[in-house]
């Protein structure tokens, strides 16, 4: 039996949810923000992205205010949505749904957090019917939230980009809008609101990198039982120095500056939107100063790694690159806008 999205979601009673905010979940998250980070900063455009004025903030705001989908690059398994959620929810008691995939839910702790934090599930496993008829009942119910003006969370791909190098999957926009004819429409109905995410330093990078070899040498690798547990702790309790999340506005408005998408086939106009995502996302990173201290760092991490076959130059070029892939995508974005 297809598992339904609703058997995960926040406890009912508003009371509880509202104790479990502000006597747990809220001072776990700055405890945490105070201890593994030396800043946890919610900016509404400005940094070195295109949107810099106050009424450009002022437009991101409103665009939120009403109930947006947040899509995000993703870095870290729990933390991407936690912080998130956590910022919108005491800057502007937006308690946002969030889409998590059904692989965690066998941890127990996971559970327990899921819970208390208005999360469904996005079943990836099954055969091609299965997983059609998932996605259809996913995006129905995503839709369902849309039409009550709520807000959602979900990652621009499933599973967390290993290099860096962040990209919209269009197998997410086609689950998106899936049922709708008219794919522009359907986006809109959603006011997709970018977001992009900074780590100073990724606490998983040396683990994401061992991934890295261990598909290298053999294409056939999967994740032994537990990897997903240990790569979510680490990513809790490890150092991540400065972290950014950079909202950018709703896709609507660049919708409205562009009515030639309407002549475009689906396929064109879904390969646009997933450009302009990723472009909204790069143009929007936090660029962190880096000195020759970070080689130090990188070999830090690197001492980490435990392999029996451990390939220390292909293991560096690969830590290496998941910083470096962000500031060459920042760059070639500001300088090409579509």
């Amino acid at each position: 039996m297809r598992q339904s999205y609703t058997d995960i979601q926040a406890y009912p009673v508003s009371g509880l949810l509202w104790l479990t905010d502000h006597l747990f979940m809220f001072p776990f998250l700055r405890r945490l923000a105070r201890k593994k980070t030396s800043s946890l900063e919610f900016c509404l455009g400005g940094g070195e992205s295109p949107w810099q004025s106050d009424a450009d903030k002022q437009q991101i705001e409103q665009d939120i205010r009403n109930g947006a989908t947040f899509l995000t690059n993703h870095r870290d398994i729990i933390m991407d949505a936690a912080w998130l959620s956590y910022l919108l929810r005491t800057r502007y008691g937006i308690r946002p749904y969030m889409g998590i995939g059904n692989n965690l839910l066998g941890l127990h702790w996971v559970e327990f957090l899921v819970r208390f934090n208005r999360c469904f599930v996005v079943v990836r496993d099954g055969g091609p019917k299965e997983v059609l008829a998932n996605a259809k009942h996913l995006s129905d119910y995503i839709g369902y939230l849309r039409d009550k003006q709520k807000s959602i969370w979900l990652a621009q791909r499933e599973g967390r980009a290993k290099d860096g190098n962040d990209r919209t999957q269009l197998s997410v926009l086609k689950m998106l809008t899936l049922g709708s004819n008219d794919f522009l429409a359907a986006v809109r109905r959603l006011n997709i609101c970018p977001v992009s995410i900074s780590y100073e330093y990724d606490p998983c990078d040396y683990l994401k990198a061992r991934e890295m070899q261990c598909r290298r040498d053999n294409p056939a690798w999967h994740k032994a039982k537990g990897e997903d547990e240990r790569s979510m702790k680490t990513g809790i309790t490890g150092w991540k120095g400065r972290v950014v999340h950079r909202l950018t506005p709703s896709l609507n408005h660049w919708l409205d500056r562009h009515p030639e998408l309407v002549q475009m086939s689906r396929n064109e106009q879904i390969a646009a939107v997933a450009k302009r995502i990723d472009y909204q996302i790069h143009s929007a990173y936090e660029i962190y100063n880096r000195g020759h201290e970070f080689e130090q760092y990188l070999q830090s991490r690197l001492d980490l790694i435990d392999l029996p076959n451990k390939d220390d130059e292909f293991l560096r070029d690969c830590l290496r690159m998941m910083y470096l892939n962000p500031v060459r995508n920042h760059e070639i974005a500001l300088q090409t806008a579509p």
